[in-house]
């Protein structure tokens, strides 16, 4: 059963004509050929033209609502195309997609010449990073497979010595146009032309090594730099390693897009580096120089002397280079923990009972290691 031509192209039946032409544009850019590889692509395609030439034209679309397909059959057969030197109806929609297809001219010459030069595609390449390659940046080598053109017959897909002919049946333009004369006046159907499949060429010798191709899937090691700064979503462009392009046209660009593996002790924020550090009571007390972890090694750290639990302290400009400006670095923060024991000897207690009644004296509390310890770390 055929299907309802304002479903075909999502549409409401009282749609205008701007409605129906941006659905045209978005499904025809969807489904095109020259677009969509995938085999119901084409069929879909013609699916769509029918519903859009029949809907287009006040007169075909006044026709189509009161008799439905019956009443346009005649003149929007199955697949069938407005004359695309009407620049009023289709054809200024393919224009805008794929560089027109031409004006009316003799079957064979209609359209442009599908054997130009194509650009090949954009690769993609994911890449893993350790929490200090991201940081400091540095060299890798990855490995790849891309099309290349043929080294044996120089991307021509012919036998060395022989050479692409022109097909005879499209003239070169990959198209072919048959007229069709009907009660309601002549239309002229496009399609693609069986013989060459749209290439605007044959070849009677192919290639041994690429099988006609012209291109083969090559394996290639490239050398990354990666600059200091990177972060998870950084995207690095490499000119030139994407596939080659289609009858020698410019080769694509291959993009390596960075993720960066979490660190067991260091943390980003944004250009800053993050992390703890866990001390005794009685380094907070006292205060103590200490030897902490950056991430270019160990570097001394003052602990000043009654320093609270969740103090953060700063090292600057020992944190991440600024992407494209890597003389100007982030800071170190160092988020200070203070380890109160559980247990402590006999002489350890004694000790700190004396500096609890202390303590206790001039704040009231009761004298024991409890009292002294919480009146240090639970808040005064």
């Amino acid at each position: 059963m055929a299907r309802d031509y304002y479903e075909i192209l999502g549409v409401a039946r009282n749609a205008d004509a701007d409605e129906l032409k941006q659905a045209y544009r978005r499904l025809a850019r969807k489904y095109h050929p020259d677009v969509n590889k995938a085999p119901e692509a084409e069929d879909r395609f013609k699916e769509i033209n029918t519903a859009y030439e029949a809907l287009s034209e006040p007169e075909m679309r006044a026709r189509y609502d009161r008799f439905g397909e019956a009443g346009v059959s005649a003149s929007a057969g199955a697949g069938g195309y407005q004359d695309f030197s009407d620049m009023g109806g289709i054809a200024d929609i393919f224009e805008s997609f794929f560089g027109g297809f031409g004006g009316g001219g003799a079957a064979g010459q209609s359209g442009r010449r599908r054997t130009a030069p194509t650009r090949g595609d954009d690769l993609r390449f994911d890449l893993k990073l350790e929490f200090r390659e991201a940081i400091f940046g540095g060299e890798k080598q990855i490995r790849i497979t891309h099309l290349e053109n043929c080294t044996t017959c120089q991307g021509s897909g012919a036998k060395p010595g022989t050479r692409p002919q022109t097909c005879g049946t499209c003239q070169g333009g990959g198209q072919v146009r048959r007229a069709t004369r009907t009660p309601f006046g002549s239309f002229t159907q496009v399609s693609v032309c069986p013989t060459c499949n749209g290439t605007g060429q044959t070849i009677s010798e192919k290639c041994d090594s690429c099988g006609g191709k012209g291109q083969n899937q090559v394996p290639k090691k490239l050398k990354i730099t990666v600059p200091p700064g990177v972060d998870t979503g950084t995207r690095l462009r490499v000119s030139n390693e994407g596939d080659a392009g289609e009858r020698n046209g410019p080769t694509g660009d291959l993009y390596v897009y960075l993720f960066v593996q979490e660190d067991p002790e260091f943390r980003r924020d944004g250009i800053n580096v993050l992390s703890d550090l866990k001390i005794s009571y009685l380094q907070a007390i006292l205060g103590s120089e200490l030897a902490v972890k950056t991430v270019e090694g160990e570097e001394a750290l003052s602990i000043p002397a009654g320093i609270q639990p969740g103090t953060v302290l700063t090292l600057e400009s020992h944190g991440v280079p600024k992407l494209g400006n890597p003389v100007s670095r982030g800071n170190h923060l160092i988020t200070v923990s203070v380890e109160i024991p559980t247990r402590v000897s006999a002489e350890e207690r004694e000790l700190l009972e004396k500096l609890a009644q202390v303590r206790g004296e001039r704040t009231g509390k009761g004298g024991n290691v409890e009292g002294f310890l919480g009146g240090l770390f639970g808040g005064r």
